[in-house]
């Protein structure tokens, strides 16, 4: 359901805060901004609700790619009732970490660009969310010498970066790990 009353929203999303903190344990504190202005977001992402949080358990939320810091956004998008294409009116960050990741996805897009080009290969990312799929395909939707395609299924979802008229049903490459 969207959100038709963004402070009752916050409101709700606060009390699902509270008990979740409270009751486990965190020493953490959040502010709420309902309608945040555009220029702490970037221009894909304009969510209704911003929610960042401190304190001396920030660094738990954001072990692990920030797996806490999205499950909070998964369950509060839940208590809102928030189908899946209206999970980007909530957004929650901690220590900017949002920002960064949307950085270093970017970057992956461009890395991962140029290397189509310099092989003619298919470049396959690793799973992602689909808010991270979609800043690799946004990051990389202008260039015309190269198109992106999501693949898999759930959790396992990956984006693939393909020359513009690559053909081939062959599976592209895995991303490799380095360190």
């Amino acid at each position: 359901m969207p959100i038709t009353d963004k402070v009752a929203a916050a409101k709700q999303i606060g009390e699902f805060l509270q008990a979740v903190i409270s009751h486990g344990g965190f020493k953490l504190k959040y502010r709420i901004t309902v309608d945040p202005p555009i220029a702490e977001t970037r221009e894909w992402e304009h969510p209704e609700i911003l929610v960042e949080f401190a304190g001396p358990d920030s660094s738990l939320l954001l072990e692990r790619s920030g797996e806490l810091l999205r499950a909070f956004e998964l369950l509060a998008s839940e208590v809102l009732h928030l189908q899946g294409n209206e999970h980007e009116k909530i957004w929650f960050d901690c220590k900017n970490f949002r920002a960064m990741r949307i950085d270093e996805l970017q970057i992956a897009a461009r890395v991962a660009a140029e290397q189509v080009r310099r092989t003619s290969e298919p470049y396959r990312f690793g799973p992602m969310s689909s808010r991270e799929r979609r800043i690799v395909h946004l990051a990389l939707r202008n260039e015309k010498d190269l198109r992106t395609e999501s693949d898999g299924e759930g959790g396992r979802r990956s984006v693939v970066v393909y020359p513009a008229n690559y053909k081939s049903t062959a599976t592209p490459r895995r991303e490799r790990k380095t360190g």
